[in-house]
Protein backbone atom coordinates (compact mmCIF):
# COMPACT_ATOMS: atom_id res chain seq x y z
CA UNK A 1 0.00 0.00 0.00
CA UNK A 2 2.95 2.39 -0.78
CA UNK A 3 2.84 5.57 -2.80
CA UNK A 4 4.32 5.71 -6.33
CA UNK A 5 8.09 5.90 -6.63
CA UNK A 6 7.91 9.46 -7.86
CA UNK A 7 6.39 10.50 -4.54
CA UNK A 8 8.29 8.16 -2.25
CA UNK A 9 10.96 10.69 -1.39
CA UNK A 10 8.55 13.30 -0.15
CA UNK A 11 8.36 13.43 3.67
CA UNK A 12 4.98 15.12 3.44
CA UNK A 13 3.37 12.27 1.51
CA UNK A 14 5.01 9.59 3.65
CA UNK A 15 3.62 11.30 6.68
CA UNK A 16 0.22 11.50 4.94
CA UNK A 17 0.28 7.77 4.26
CA UNK A 18 1.09 7.03 7.88
CA UNK A 19 -1.68 9.36 8.96
CA UNK A 20 -4.44 7.89 6.80
CA UNK A 21 -3.56 4.31 7.73
CA UNK A 22 -4.70 4.98 11.27
CA UNK A 23 -7.95 6.71 10.41
CA UNK A 24 -11.37 5.08 10.92
CA UNK A 25 -12.62 6.94 7.86
CA UNK A 26 -11.78 5.39 4.52
CA UNK A 27 -9.26 7.34 2.46
CA UNK A 28 -8.34 6.68 -1.18
CA UNK A 29 -5.42 8.71 -2.55
CA UNK A 30 -5.57 9.33 -6.29
CA UNK A 31 -3.03 10.84 -8.66
CA UNK A 32 -4.48 13.56 -10.94
CA UNK A 33 -3.73 11.18 -13.84
CA UNK A 34 -6.33 8.71 -12.49
CA UNK A 35 -3.97 6.22 -10.82
CA UNK A 36 -5.05 5.10 -7.36
CA UNK A 37 -1.95 5.61 -5.22
CA UNK A 38 -3.14 4.24 -1.90
CA UNK A 39 -6.16 3.09 0.09
CA UNK A 40 -6.09 2.73 3.86
CA UNK A 41 -7.42 -0.41 5.62
CA UNK A 42 -10.72 1.29 6.43
CA UNK A 43 -11.35 2.06 2.73
CA UNK A 44 -10.56 -1.53 1.72
CA UNK A 45 -12.89 -2.90 4.39
CA UNK A 46 -15.67 -0.55 3.30
CA UNK A 47 -15.44 -2.11 -0.18
CA UNK A 48 -15.07 -5.69 1.04
CA UNK A 49 -11.65 -6.23 -0.63
CA UNK A 50 -8.27 -7.29 0.80
CA UNK A 51 -5.95 -5.22 -1.39
CA UNK A 52 -5.54 -2.22 -3.62
CA UNK A 53 -5.48 -4.50 -6.69
CA UNK A 54 -8.95 -5.79 -5.82
CA UNK A 55 -10.17 -2.26 -5.25
CA UNK A 56 -8.84 -1.10 -8.62
CA UNK A 57 -5.51 0.45 -9.41
CA UNK A 58 -7.05 3.17 -11.57
CA UNK A 59 -10.25 5.18 -11.49
CA UNK A 60 -11.51 3.29 -14.55
CA UNK A 61 -10.82 -0.07 -12.85
CA UNK A 62 -12.66 1.12 -9.73
CA UNK A 63 -15.70 2.07 -11.83
CA UNK A 64 -15.55 -1.37 -13.46
CA UNK A 65 -15.24 -3.27 -10.18
CA UNK A 66 -18.02 -1.47 -8.25
CA UNK A 67 -21.62 -0.52 -8.94
CA UNK A 68 -22.79 2.70 -7.30
CA UNK A 69 -26.42 3.71 -6.97
CA UNK A 70 -28.38 6.73 -5.85
CA UNK A 71 -30.39 6.28 -2.64
CA UNK A 72 -33.42 6.10 -4.90
CA UNK A 73 -32.01 2.88 -6.37
CA UNK A 74 -31.03 4.27 -9.79
CA UNK A 75 -27.53 3.38 -10.99
CA UNK A 76 -24.99 6.19 -11.27
CA UNK A 77 -23.55 6.95 -14.68
CA UNK A 78 -19.75 6.69 -14.80
CA UNK A 79 -19.38 10.48 -14.86
CA UNK A 80 -21.40 10.65 -11.58
CA UNK A 81 -19.00 8.42 -9.63
CA UNK A 82 -17.30 10.49 -6.87
CA UNK A 83 -13.82 9.46 -8.06
CA UNK A 84 -14.56 10.65 -11.64
CA UNK A 85 -16.14 13.90 -10.42
CA UNK A 86 -13.03 14.54 -8.31
CA UNK A 87 -10.69 13.93 -11.28
CA UNK A 88 -12.83 16.29 -13.36
CA UNK A 89 -12.17 19.04 -10.82
CA UNK A 90 -15.72 19.02 -9.44
CA UNK A 91 -15.96 19.46 -5.69
CA UNK A 92 -18.71 17.83 -3.68
CA UNK A 93 -19.11 18.22 0.09
CA UNK A 94 -20.99 14.98 0.77
CA UNK A 95 -22.33 12.52 -1.75
CA UNK A 96 -24.30 9.55 -0.40
CA UNK A 97 -24.23 6.44 -2.57
CA UNK A 98 -25.08 2.76 -2.21
CA UNK A 99 -22.06 0.59 -3.09
CA UNK A 100 -21.77 -3.04 -4.20
CA UNK A 101 -19.41 -5.20 -6.22
CA UNK A 102 -20.36 -5.04 -9.91
CA UNK A 103 -23.75 -6.59 -10.78
CA UNK A 104 -24.63 -7.32 -7.16
CA UNK A 105 -27.20 -5.84 -4.80
CA UNK A 106 -25.98 -2.88 -2.69
CA UNK A 107 -24.09 -3.88 0.46
CA UNK A 108 -22.92 -0.56 1.89
CA UNK A 109 -23.94 3.06 2.04
CA UNK A 110 -21.09 5.58 1.80
CA UNK A 111 -20.97 9.29 2.43
CA UNK A 112 -18.10 10.61 0.26
CA UNK A 113 -16.36 13.99 -0.04
CA UNK A 114 -13.25 15.14 -1.84
CA UNK A 115 -9.99 16.68 -0.56
CA UNK A 116 -7.45 18.37 -2.89
CA UNK A 117 -3.83 18.55 -1.72
CA UNK A 118 -1.00 20.58 -3.26
CA UNK A 119 2.36 21.81 -1.93
CA UNK A 120 2.82 25.06 -3.81
CA UNK A 121 -0.76 26.31 -4.36
CA UNK A 122 -0.71 25.33 -8.01
CA UNK A 123 -2.03 22.19 -9.66
CA UNK A 124 -3.17 19.41 -7.29
CA UNK A 125 -0.44 16.99 -6.23
CA UNK A 126 -2.76 14.38 -4.74
CA UNK A 127 -6.55 13.97 -4.63
CA UNK A 128 -8.26 12.13 -1.82
CA UNK A 129 -11.69 10.52 -1.44
CA UNK A 130 -12.74 10.52 2.23
CA UNK A 131 -15.41 7.91 2.91
CA UNK A 132 -17.69 7.40 5.90
CA UNK A 133 -19.61 4.14 6.14
CA UNK A 134 -23.18 5.24 7.00
CA UNK A 135 -24.79 1.87 6.27
CA UNK A 136 -26.13 1.33 9.78
CA UNK A 137 -27.62 4.78 9.95
CA UNK A 138 -29.36 4.49 6.58
CA UNK A 139 -30.44 0.91 7.29
CA UNK A 140 -32.03 2.12 10.52
CA UNK A 141 -33.70 4.98 8.65
CA UNK A 142 -34.93 2.56 5.98
CA UNK A 143 -36.40 0.31 8.66
CA UNK A 144 -37.99 3.31 10.33
CA UNK A 145 -39.40 4.51 7.01
CA UNK A 146 -40.84 1.07 6.26
CA UNK A 147 -42.41 0.85 9.72
CA UNK A 148 -43.69 4.42 9.50
CA UNK A 149 -45.37 3.83 6.16
CA UNK A 150 -46.73 0.41 7.18
CA UNK A 151 -48.18 1.74 10.43
CA UNK A 152 -51.99 1.73 10.07
CA UNK A 153 -52.25 4.68 12.47
CA UNK A 154 -52.25 7.99 10.55
CA UNK A 155 -49.03 9.91 11.26
CA UNK A 156 -46.87 12.83 10.12
CA UNK A 157 -43.39 13.98 11.14
CA UNK A 158 -42.62 17.67 11.64
CA UNK A 159 -39.01 18.87 11.72
CA UNK A 160 -38.80 21.22 14.69
CA UNK A 161 -35.93 23.36 13.38
CA UNK A 162 -37.94 24.86 10.53
CA UNK A 163 -41.42 23.46 11.37
CA UNK A 164 -41.79 21.69 8.04
CA UNK A 165 -43.40 18.32 7.48
CA UNK A 166 -40.86 15.75 6.28
CA UNK A 167 -42.99 12.57 6.38
CA UNK A 168 -46.66 11.64 5.95
CA UNK A 169 -47.75 8.03 5.87
CA UNK A 170 -50.52 6.50 3.78
CA UNK A 171 -52.85 6.40 6.78
CA UNK A 172 -52.67 10.17 7.21
CA UNK A 173 -53.13 10.87 3.52
CA UNK A 174 -56.18 8.59 3.48
CA UNK A 175 -57.55 10.16 6.66
CA UNK A 176 -57.34 13.71 5.33
CA UNK A 177 -57.68 13.16 1.57
CA UNK A 178 -54.59 15.33 0.95
CA UNK A 179 -51.96 14.30 -1.59
CA UNK A 180 -48.35 13.66 -0.55
CA UNK A 181 -47.14 16.89 -2.15
CA UNK A 182 -49.79 18.89 -0.28
CA UNK A 183 -48.30 17.83 3.05
CA UNK A 184 -44.61 16.94 2.82
CA UNK A 185 -42.42 20.03 2.57
CA UNK A 186 -45.13 22.42 3.75
CA UNK A 187 -44.71 24.70 6.75
CA UNK A 188 -46.89 24.24 9.81
CA UNK A 189 -48.43 27.67 9.31
CA UNK A 190 -49.60 26.58 5.83
CA UNK A 191 -50.99 23.24 7.01
CA UNK A 192 -51.74 23.84 10.66
CA UNK A 193 -52.81 20.57 12.21
CA UNK A 194 -52.96 22.33 15.59
CA UNK A 195 -55.20 25.22 14.53
CA UNK A 196 -58.32 23.76 16.12
CA UNK A 197 -56.76 21.60 18.80
CA UNK A 198 -57.92 21.64 22.41
CA UNK A 199 -55.61 23.70 24.64
CA UNK A 200 -53.77 24.86 21.55
CA UNK A 201 -51.46 27.21 23.46
CA UNK A 202 -50.36 24.39 25.76
CA UNK A 203 -49.83 22.06 22.79
CA UNK A 204 -47.74 24.69 20.97
CA UNK A 205 -45.67 25.25 24.11
CA UNK A 206 -44.99 21.52 24.46
CA UNK A 207 -43.99 21.26 20.81
CA UNK A 208 -41.64 24.25 21.09
CA UNK A 209 -39.96 22.56 24.05
CA UNK A 210 -39.68 19.27 22.18
CA UNK A 211 -41.78 17.55 24.87
CA UNK A 212 -44.41 14.84 24.58
CA UNK A 213 -47.85 16.17 23.63
CA UNK A 214 -50.65 14.30 25.43
CA UNK A 215 -53.78 13.24 23.60
CA UNK A 216 -56.11 16.10 22.68
CA UNK A 217 -59.06 16.42 20.36
CA UNK A 218 -58.55 18.45 17.18
CA UNK A 219 -60.25 19.28 13.89
CA UNK A 220 -58.25 18.56 10.73
CA UNK A 221 -59.00 20.61 7.63
CA UNK A 222 -59.96 18.59 4.53
CA UNK A 223 -59.42 19.55 0.87
CA UNK A 224 -63.14 20.16 0.34
CA UNK A 225 -63.26 22.74 3.11
CA UNK A 226 -64.87 20.37 5.60
CA UNK A 227 -63.12 19.11 8.73
CA UNK A 228 -62.64 15.84 10.57
CA UNK A 229 -62.59 15.23 14.33
CA UNK A 230 -59.48 13.38 15.54
CA UNK A 231 -57.46 12.61 18.63
CA UNK A 232 -53.93 13.97 18.22
CA UNK A 233 -50.78 13.10 20.17
CA UNK A 234 -47.12 14.06 19.70
CA UNK A 235 -43.87 12.26 20.48
CA UNK A 236 -40.40 13.83 20.10
CA UNK A 237 -38.03 11.77 17.91
CA UNK A 238 -34.84 12.19 15.90
CA UNK A 239 -34.74 11.58 12.15
CA UNK A 240 -31.36 11.82 10.42
CA UNK A 241 -29.95 13.53 13.53
CA UNK A 242 -32.64 16.20 13.35
CA UNK A 243 -35.09 16.98 16.18
CA UNK A 244 -38.60 16.17 15.03
CA UNK A 245 -42.10 15.62 16.37
CA UNK A 246 -44.06 12.51 15.42
CA UNK A 247 -47.80 13.26 15.38
CA UNK A 248 -50.25 10.35 15.39
CA UNK A 249 -54.00 10.56 14.93
CA UNK A 250 -57.12 8.54 15.70
CA UNK A 251 -60.25 9.18 13.63
CA UNK A 252 -63.16 10.22 15.85
CA UNK A 253 -65.47 11.06 12.97
CA UNK A 254 -67.32 7.68 13.07
CA UNK A 255 -67.93 8.23 16.78
CA UNK A 256 -69.18 11.78 16.15
CA UNK A 257 -71.51 10.56 13.38
CA UNK A 258 -72.77 7.79 15.66
CA UNK A 259 -73.39 10.27 18.47
CA UNK A 260 -75.25 12.58 16.11
CA UNK A 261 -77.32 9.67 14.80
CA UNK A 262 -78.03 8.55 18.37
CA UNK A 263 -79.14 12.04 19.38
CA UNK A 264 -81.37 12.25 16.29
CA UNK A 265 -82.77 8.80 17.02
CA UNK A 266 -83.47 9.76 20.62
CA UNK A 267 -85.21 12.94 19.46
CA UNK A 268 -87.40 10.90 17.13
CA UNK A 269 -88.10 8.41 19.91
CA UNK A 270 -89.01 11.20 22.33
CA UNK A 271 -91.39 12.72 19.79
CA UNK A 272 -93.07 9.37 19.10
CA UNK A 273 -93.14 8.60 22.84
CA UNK A 274 -94.85 11.88 23.74
CA UNK A 275 -97.39 11.72 20.89
CA UNK A 276 -98.28 8.01 21.18
CA UNK A 277 -101.98 7.43 21.99
CA UNK A 278 -100.99 4.31 23.97
CA UNK A 279 -99.94 4.76 27.61
CA UNK A 280 -96.14 4.54 27.85
CA UNK A 281 -93.62 5.00 30.67
CA UNK A 282 -89.86 4.60 31.07
CA UNK A 283 -88.28 3.53 34.34
CA UNK A 284 -84.65 3.20 35.40
CA UNK A 285 -82.52 1.94 38.28
CA UNK A 286 -82.94 -0.99 40.60
CA UNK A 287 -86.14 0.50 42.02
CA UNK A 288 -87.51 1.20 38.51
CA UNK A 289 -88.22 4.86 39.16
CA UNK A 290 -90.16 6.76 36.50
CA UNK A 291 -87.91 8.91 34.28
CA UNK A 292 -90.35 9.55 31.40
CA UNK A 293 -94.16 9.31 31.12
CA UNK A 294 -96.36 10.33 28.20
CA UNK A 295 -99.72 12.07 28.27
CA UNK A 296 -101.66 8.83 27.68
CA UNK A 297 -100.03 7.22 30.71
CA UNK A 298 -100.75 10.23 32.91
CA UNK A 299 -104.43 10.07 31.87
CA UNK A 300 -104.56 6.32 32.49
CA UNK A 301 -103.24 6.49 36.06
CA UNK A 302 -104.77 9.90 36.85
CA UNK A 303 -101.50 11.44 38.04
CA UNK A 304 -99.34 14.36 36.93
CA UNK A 305 -95.69 14.23 35.87
CA UNK A 306 -94.66 15.79 39.19
CA UNK A 307 -96.39 12.97 41.05
CA UNK A 308 -94.68 10.29 38.96
CA UNK A 309 -91.18 11.33 37.89
CA UNK A 310 -88.39 10.23 40.21
CA UNK A 311 -90.68 7.89 42.14
CA UNK A 312 -91.22 4.14 41.93
CA UNK A 313 -94.50 2.38 41.13
CA UNK A 314 -94.68 1.24 44.76
CA UNK A 315 -94.38 4.80 46.05
CA UNK A 316 -97.10 6.07 43.72
CA UNK A 317 -99.22 2.90 44.12
CA UNK A 318 -99.88 2.59 40.40
CA UNK A 319 -100.41 -1.18 40.36
CA UNK A 320 -103.44 -2.82 41.90
CA UNK A 321 -101.32 -5.85 42.92
CA UNK A 322 -97.73 -5.01 43.98
CA UNK A 323 -96.85 -8.70 44.01
CA UNK A 324 -97.81 -9.02 40.37
CA UNK A 325 -95.62 -6.01 39.57
CA UNK A 326 -92.62 -7.60 41.32
CA UNK A 327 -93.21 -10.82 39.37
CA UNK A 328 -93.31 -8.87 36.11
CA UNK A 329 -90.12 -6.94 36.96
CA UNK A 330 -88.33 -10.22 37.76
CA UNK A 331 -89.36 -11.66 34.40
CA UNK A 332 -88.13 -8.54 32.56
CA UNK A 333 -84.81 -8.74 34.39
CA UNK A 334 -84.45 -12.40 33.45
CA UNK A 335 -85.74 -12.40 29.87
CA UNK A 336 -85.33 -8.79 28.78
CA UNK A 337 -89.03 -8.17 28.25
CA UNK A 338 -92.54 -9.60 27.92
CA UNK A 339 -95.59 -9.25 25.67
CA UNK A 340 -99.34 -8.87 26.25
CA UNK A 341 -99.38 -9.67 29.97
CA UNK A 342 -102.78 -9.22 31.67
CA UNK A 343 -102.31 -6.69 34.52
CA UNK A 344 -104.43 -4.29 36.51
CA UNK A 345 -103.58 -0.69 37.39
CA UNK A 346 -105.09 1.44 40.12
CA UNK A 347 -105.73 4.97 38.80
CA UNK A 348 -105.94 7.79 41.33
CA UNK A 349 -109.56 8.43 42.42
CA UNK A 350 -110.94 5.96 39.85
CA UNK A 351 -111.86 2.29 39.40
CA UNK A 352 -109.16 -0.22 38.53
CA UNK A 353 -108.08 -0.46 34.89
CA UNK A 354 -107.46 -3.77 33.10
CA UNK A 355 -104.50 -3.53 30.75
CA UNK A 356 -102.38 -5.60 28.40
CA UNK A 357 -98.76 -4.90 29.30
CA UNK A 358 -95.72 -5.18 27.01
CA UNK A 359 -92.28 -4.19 28.30
CA UNK A 360 -88.73 -4.16 26.96
CA UNK A 361 -85.30 -3.25 28.31
CA UNK A 362 -83.76 -0.33 26.36
CA UNK A 363 -80.73 1.95 26.53
CA UNK A 364 -81.57 5.64 26.80
CA UNK A 365 -78.84 8.28 26.93
CA UNK A 366 -76.41 5.58 27.98
CA UNK A 367 -78.56 4.29 30.87
CA UNK A 368 -80.30 0.92 31.09
CA UNK A 369 -84.05 1.49 31.30
CA UNK A 370 -87.34 -0.34 30.84
CA UNK A 371 -90.00 0.83 28.38
CA UNK A 372 -93.55 -0.02 29.58
CA UNK A 373 -96.55 0.01 27.23
CA UNK A 374 -100.07 -0.35 28.64
CA UNK A 375 -103.10 -1.01 26.44
CA UNK A 376 -106.29 -0.18 28.36
CA UNK A 377 -108.80 -3.01 27.73
CA UNK A 378 -111.20 -2.21 30.57
CA UNK A 379 -114.11 -1.38 28.27
CA UNK A 380 -113.44 -4.39 26.05
CA UNK A 381 -113.37 -6.67 29.06
CA UNK A 382 -116.66 -5.27 30.34
CA UNK A 383 -118.14 -5.88 26.91
CA UNK A 384 -116.90 -9.48 26.91
CA UNK A 385 -118.40 -10.11 30.33
CA UNK A 386 -121.67 -8.52 29.29
CA UNK A 387 -121.77 -10.77 26.21
CA UNK A 388 -121.14 -13.87 28.30
CA UNK A 389 -123.87 -12.88 30.76
CA UNK A 390 -126.29 -12.22 27.89
CA UNK A 391 -125.58 -15.59 26.33
CA UNK A 392 -126.05 -17.26 29.70
CA UNK A 393 -129.38 -15.50 30.24
CA UNK A 394 -130.57 -16.47 26.78
CA UNK A 395 -129.57 -20.10 27.23
CA UNK A 396 -131.61 -20.35 30.44
CA UNK A 397 -134.84 -19.58 28.56
CA UNK A 398 -134.49 -19.94 24.83
CA UNK A 399 -137.85 -21.50 23.96
CA UNK A 400 -138.71 -18.61 21.68
CA UNK A 401 -135.46 -18.97 19.63
CA UNK A 402 -135.38 -20.89 16.40
CA UNK A 403 -133.57 -24.20 16.40
CA UNK A 404 -130.67 -22.84 14.26
CA UNK A 405 -130.05 -19.92 16.64
CA UNK A 406 -130.19 -22.34 19.59
CA UNK A 407 -127.53 -24.51 17.93
CA UNK A 408 -125.25 -21.53 17.29
CA UNK A 409 -125.57 -20.26 20.86
CA UNK A 410 -124.91 -23.73 22.19
CA UNK A 411 -121.79 -23.89 20.04
CA UNK A 412 -120.58 -20.59 21.54
CA UNK A 413 -121.31 -21.86 25.03
CA UNK A 414 -120.03 -25.42 24.71
CA UNK A 415 -117.26 -26.57 22.35
CA UNK A 416 -118.22 -29.10 19.70
CA UNK A 417 -116.96 -32.66 19.73
CA UNK A 418 -114.52 -31.79 16.95
CA UNK A 419 -112.95 -28.91 18.89
CA UNK A 420 -109.57 -29.55 20.52
CA UNK A 421 -109.86 -30.69 24.15
CA UNK A 422 -109.44 -27.95 26.77
CA UNK A 423 -106.17 -27.89 28.70
CA UNK A 424 -106.03 -30.09 31.75
CA UNK A 425 -105.95 -28.38 35.14
CA UNK A 426 -105.16 -29.33 38.68
CA UNK A 427 -106.96 -26.74 40.76
CA UNK A 428 -106.93 -26.74 44.53
CA UNK A 429 -110.22 -26.57 46.37
CA UNK A 430 -109.80 -22.89 47.10
CA UNK A 431 -108.81 -22.12 43.51
CA UNK A 432 -111.94 -23.93 42.27
CA UNK A 433 -114.09 -21.89 44.68
CA UNK A 434 -112.52 -18.68 43.38
CA UNK A 435 -113.06 -19.80 39.77
CA UNK A 436 -116.74 -20.58 40.45
CA UNK A 437 -117.26 -17.08 41.85
CA UNK A 438 -115.39 -15.54 38.89
CA UNK A 439 -117.74 -17.45 36.56
CA UNK A 440 -120.67 -15.95 38.46
CA UNK A 441 -119.34 -12.48 37.61
CA UNK A 442 -117.97 -11.47 41.05
CA UNK A 443 -114.96 -9.16 41.17
CA UNK A 444 -111.96 -9.72 43.48
CA UNK A 445 -113.40 -7.60 46.29
CA UNK A 446 -116.72 -9.47 46.30
CA UNK A 447 -114.90 -12.82 46.20
CA UNK A 448 -112.75 -11.77 49.18
CA UNK A 449 -115.89 -10.86 51.17
CA UNK A 450 -117.68 -14.08 50.14
CA UNK A 451 -114.75 -16.33 51.14
CA UNK A 452 -113.50 -14.25 54.09
CA UNK A 453 -110.06 -13.69 52.48
CA UNK A 454 -107.86 -10.65 52.01
CA UNK A 455 -107.71 -8.93 48.64
CA UNK A 456 -104.06 -9.92 48.10
CA UNK A 457 -104.83 -13.57 48.83
CA UNK A 458 -107.66 -13.58 46.28
CA UNK A 459 -105.40 -11.97 43.67
CA UNK A 460 -102.72 -14.58 44.30
CA UNK A 461 -105.29 -17.37 43.83
CA UNK A 462 -106.50 -15.72 40.63
CA UNK A 463 -102.95 -15.45 39.28
CA UNK A 464 -102.20 -19.10 40.00
CA UNK A 465 -105.39 -20.47 38.53
CA UNK A 466 -104.87 -18.35 35.36
CA UNK A 467 -101.50 -20.04 34.94
CA UNK A 468 -103.02 -23.50 35.52
CA UNK A 469 -105.90 -23.18 33.07
CA UNK A 470 -103.83 -21.33 30.44
CA UNK A 471 -105.63 -17.96 30.24
CA UNK A 472 -104.51 -14.40 30.90
CA UNK A 473 -107.75 -12.50 31.37
CA UNK A 474 -110.98 -12.73 33.37
CA UNK A 475 -113.35 -13.16 30.46
CA UNK A 476 -111.36 -16.12 29.19
CA UNK A 477 -111.50 -17.65 32.66
CA UNK A 478 -115.32 -17.22 32.70
CA UNK A 479 -115.63 -18.96 29.33
CA UNK A 480 -113.21 -21.73 30.38
CA UNK A 481 -115.20 -22.36 33.58
CA UNK A 482 -118.60 -22.38 31.97
CA UNK A 483 -117.48 -24.69 29.21
CA UNK A 484 -116.81 -27.19 31.99
CA UNK A 485 -119.98 -26.50 33.93
CA UNK A 486 -118.29 -24.53 36.68
CA UNK A 487 -120.21 -21.68 38.20
CA UNK A 488 -123.08 -21.51 35.74
CA UNK A 489 -124.08 -25.08 35.20
CA UNK A 490 -123.70 -27.14 32.01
Amino acid sequence: MSLSNSLAGSPTLRHLEQLVDGLTAGVILVDPSGTILSANPAALEMHGVPSLAALGETADAYCHNFCLRHRSGARLARREYPIIRMLAGESFPDQVVDVAPADEEPRWTHSVHDVVMDEDGGEPDVLALVIQDVSERYDAEARFEAMFQANPAPAVILRLEDQRFIRANAGFLELTGHGHDRVVGRHLRDFDILARAERRAHVAERMEAGATIPQVEAELSLPDGDSKLVILAGQPIEVADQRCMLFTFADLEPRRRAERALRASERHFQAAFRMAPVAMAITAGEEQRFVEVNEAFRRLVGRSSDELLGRSADEVEVWDDPEQRRTVEGEIAKRGGLRNRDVRLRPKDAATADCLLSAERIALRGDQCVLWLYQDITQRRHSELALVEAIEAVMKDASWFSRSIMDKLATLRTPTANAPPPPQSDLSRREREVLELIALGLDDRAIAERLGLSGNTVRNHVSRLYAKIGVNRRSAAVIWARERGIGGGA
